[in-house]
């Protein structure tokens, strides 16, 4: 199966509603490598890296978020993989 890159920002209410620890524990399951973080702009910002199948997985996630977000919009920019990454991880700004 081909393996993805997405470069991803949330927008909506995405700050202070767990997405980020939501975002890292559905990547764990998806078997997804990359990182998520809070934007200064009130967005959540992301790279996925895996399977097509399970990348694809993570953005219909990123879609709904956690209970408590309110997920307006997802801009996705895709990109080759590049395997720089051995885990999911959550970075700060």
């Amino acid at each position: 199966m081909a393996r993805k890159r997405a470069h991803v920002m949330v927008h909506g209410l995405v700050q202070g509603v767990g997405f980020r620890y939501s975002c890292h524990r559905e990547a764990a399951t998806n078997n997804v490598t990359g990182w998520v973080r809070n934007a200064w702009d009130g967005t959540v910002e992301a790279v996925f890296e895996g399977k097509e199948e399970n990348v694809e997985n993570m953005l219909a996630w990123c879609r709904r978020g956690p209970i408590s977000a309110d997920v307006r919009s997802v801009e996705v920019d895709w990109a080759e993989p590049t395997g720089e990454f051995d885990s999911f991880g959550i970075r700060m700004r």
